[in-house]
């Protein structure tokens, strides 16, 4: 994760062109190009599984054991017949709710959170920062493991373990920025004009601060997407027979001498997430930090 690349705040572009603007400059890097149609192949799977996949995923066929790809199977099938084509789009549906959905609520959960330390009192900034820096010390694979031992395996337990683990790092985030913002001009005459603080916070200060949650969100797609292919390769994430890329990684290590594919089809869309996700989040990282801006 990039966090500490991001520069503070700069003023959000006009609503109306906004979006526009970004998108051209994404679109105006290859890097960023590449990455926008990465990321819009895995969205189109996931949003797309129940149309795309010639199969059900969860379609056991005793007869049909480790085939090799073919025109009727183009991934083959795994140890119990299910179609590997299948079970992969599906499990791009489970990665993208995992990571959209515990990211969302990590950043909301962060941005208030942040907001209270950085426009609050010391004692409670203080306190914050105290719960942040320590589960952010805490290894994240063994701060996942204890809490499904804690919870058990579950898509509930690693939405938890997501928004546990990721919510100190965007109010930290919240907090820098909000600590930045709050002695500007604008928010001063803004208090003066008498606004209340939930007006100050929430009209003022988090648009100027959505540039740089959209960075931090791209950039953790792929964490999120390592974290639960990782447990669920371990046994510990997504509960059988659901499709998750990590389950199907773990069914190709087990075969791999009799069904190689099965790594190979987990494995590529994790690469290809990974890839996308980042190459688009360095585009807009690079959109919104005003260094850059001034160079084009």
């Amino acid at each position: 994760m990039l966090h500490d690349t991001l520069a503070p705040a700069a003023a959000v572009p006009p609503r109306s062109t906004a979006r526009w603007a970004l998108l051209r400059a994404v679109w105006a890097k290859p890097t960023g190009r590449a990455g926008l149609l990465l990321v819009l192949l895995i969205l189109a799977a996931a949003a797309g599984a129940h149309l795309l996949a010639p199969y059900d995923p969860l379609a056991i066929d005793g007869r049909s054991r480790l085939l090799s790809p073919s025109f009727e199977h183009l991934l083959g099938t795994d140890q119990l017949g299910r179609d590997v084509a299948s079970r992969v789009l599906y499990g791009s549906r489970t990665a993208m709710l995992i990571a959209f959905v515990g990211l969302g609520g990590a950043a909301v959960l962060g941005v208030f959170l942040g907001l209270l330390a950085g426009y609050g009192p010391r004692g409670l900034d203080a306190a914050l920062m105290l719960v942040f820096d320590s589960v952010a010390s805490l290894p994240v694979f063994i701060f996942a493991l204890a809490l499904v031992t804690l919870l058990q395996p579950s898509l509930t337990t690693i939405l938890v373990i997501v928004i546990a683990f990721t919510t100190p790092v965007y109010a930290r985030v919240a907090r820098s920025q909000t600590l930045v913002l709050k002695s500007t001009e604008f928010i001063t005459a803004t208090r003066g004009l008498g606004a209340g603080l939930p007006r100050v916070l929430f009209r003022h200060l988090l648009p100027n601060m959505l540039g740089a949650f959209a960075v931090l969100i791209a950039m953790d797609v792929p964490t999120v997407i390592t974290i639960e292919s990782g447990l669920s390769f371990l046994g510990l994430g997504i509960r059988p027979p659901a499709p998750s890329w990590g389950s199907i990684l773990n069914d190709g290590f087990s075969f791999i001498r009799q069904a190689p594919q099965l790594v190979i089809a987990a494995g590529l869309p994790i690469l290809v997430a990974t890839v996308g996700f980042t190459f688009l989040g360095e585009a807009v990282r690079d959109y919104f930090d005003p260094r850059t801006r001034k160079r084009r």
